[in-house]
């Protein structure tokens, strides 16, 4: 694997958030090696 410049390991999920479409919370460690999609929305 290629170390990148500038690269930060992020932070872990708070406990706290609200999943959907999930059966549990997600880690970070349930996602490594996967491509992730996030999708940001607000109501206006």
């Amino acid at each position: 694997m290629t170390a990148y410049a500038g690269t930060v390991r992020a932070p872990e999920f708070p406990e706290n958030l609200e999943w959907f479409n999930t059966r549990r919370p997600l880690r970070l460690a349930d996602l490594r090696g996967k491509v992730a999609i996030l999708d940001f929305w607000t109501f206006c």
